[in-house]
Parts: structure tokens; sequence; C-alpha cells
């Protein structure tokens, strides 16, 4: 299925000179959207993963679907002040700034494997500080996956590890 044409390009998002990929319309189209969960879940068949950890904010959207298609729970990363008990932290850097992402700290156990899922992968900032939080928190990840990976600019190479997508941007 080609859902480049479900996929929005909006200018100068979140500033001037960023060209941000908005997934609402794939998102709105219930075809698209199982057939990407479907090929995410579908290349993590037999991966042992018992932990889908999803990524605020549109990761939470596939995260969970992506959990249950693996018979895995899910954990959510989230934006300081949004996690209600203990929290591991960790700061990186964006395209357009900084940012800083946490996780429970009793949220994984050493046994977990662990699929890291987000929306885009631009630069790999948010999830290389992704990484670190579960690997802090003791579990093994397994691989990431992505709806987008804008290749071009070279997240898959910084975190280094498995990338999977449903679409990539040359």
């Amino acid at each position: 299925m080609d859902l480049r044409p479900l996929i929005r390009d909006v200018p100068d998002f979140p500033k001037k000179g960023i060209v941000f990929k908005d997934i609402t319309p794939l998102l709105g189209n219930a075809s698209a959207l199982a057939f990407s969960i479907d090929a995410i879940a579908t290349a993590h068949i037999g991966k042992g993963i018992t932990k889908v950890v999803g990524i605020e904010s549109r990761g939470f959207i596939i995260a969970p679907a992506v959990a249950l298609r693996l018979c895995a729970g899910f954990v959510p990363i989230r934006k300081p002040g949004k996690l209600p008990w203990k929290a591991l932290s960790e700061s990186y850097g964006l395209e357009y700034g900084s940012d800083t992402i946490q996780i429970h700290e009793d949220s994984l156990e050493a046994s977990d494997r662990v699929l890291l899922v987000d929306d885009v992968l631009a630069t790999g900032g948010t999830m290389g500080a992704a990484l670190k939080l579960v690997q802090r928190a003791g579990a093994t990840v397994v691989g990431t996956a992505f709806l987008i990976d804008l290749a071009f600019l070279g997240g898959a190479k910084r975190i280094g590890q498995p990338v999977f997508s449903v679409v990539a941007y040359q």
C-alpha cells in the first residue's frame, strides 16, 4: 500500500526551515492505519518482544496496537512532568532545539525484550535518548520501528539499532 499520499508536508513547522511530516491523514484512514500496524508487528513476530515502548506523543498512537498484535505490554515514554511515579530522565538534541523524555523507573525488567516505536525517525535524537532510558532501566532493546524514516537525515546510523520503517524518504 502506498502511504505517501496520506503523509502531509507542513513547511516551517515547528520552526522555519523544518518540513514536518504530518501523519494525521494516514491515521484517519482505517486501511492505512491497519496496514501500518500490521507491517510493524509482522516484522517483529518471533523476536520474543515482551514490551513495546511508545514515545510521546505520536508513538503512543501506534505502539499500543503493535503491542496487542505481539501479545506484549505497552510502556510510555513521556515529556517531563507527565508521569505520576518515579522516573528516569534523558535529555537530547533535536534538529530544532533540545528536549527531555522520561520513563517510569520500574516499568521494565532485566528480562524484558523491547521494541521501541515512534512515528518519525529524523536525526535520531529522540530515539537515541529513548534507547538510553530503556537500557538504563535494565531491559534489552530488540529493535526500533517507525511509520516514517527520513533516511536522508541519517538517524538510523546514529542510533545503532535495527530500524524498521513502513515508509522511507531517501
